[in-house]
This record gives C-alpha cells, sequence and structure tokens, in this order.
C-alpha cells in the first residue's frame, strides 16, 4: 500500500491504525512506524535500517524483555512492496 509518506503495510490486522513504512536507501532497507493514535512516534524516530532493528531487539532479549520488537518488521514483505513499487 502508499499514501503520502510512502509505502507501507499493517504490522498487525487487528490495528489497521498501526502503519509500517518501508524504503530503500542504497540497497538498505529501512523502517518508519506511524500509529494514528500516536501521531508524535513519526516525528519523534528517524528511519531505521534493519541491521539496527535486530541489533536492538538482541538488546531487548538479553534484558529478558517478554515482547519480540521484530514482531512489527517484517523485511520481506518491505521486499516485496519495494520491488513492486520499482516495477
Amino acid at each position: 500500500m502508499k499514501d503520502e509518506r510512502g509505502l507501507y503495510y499493517l504490522p498487525s490486522m487487528q490495528d489497521t491504525d498501526t502503519r509500517m513504512y518501508v524504503r530503500s536507501v542504497d540497497g538498505v532497507i529501512q523502517f518508519r512506524l506511524w500509529n494514528a493514535n500516536h501521531a508524535e512516534v513519526w516525528d519523534r524516530h528517524e528511519w531505521l535500517p534493519f541491521d539496527v532493528i535486530e541489533a536492538a531487539a538482541e538488546m531487548y532479549k538479553e534484558r529478558g524483555a517478554e515482547r519480540n520488537p521484530l514482531a512489527l518488521y517484517d523485511v520481506e514483505i518491505a521486499k516485496r512492496l519495494i520491488k513492486d513499487e520499482a516495477n
């Protein structure tokens, strides 16, 4: 899907107010979260490369956090959206 912010997918089908935007910069896939109920998240957070997201998820895991932050980020969906947009 695409809107004025760019390409996105819904990381949770149950929550249509949350969108994960994706782009590719020099072949590196980047993600940025937007939520209709918390628009300030978009302003406070920049685009993040997937390797940074993976490193942060590892830190969560080491601290024993029960949540898996990687659940929101789907690099395969991102690749497909970017590929489809290029064609």
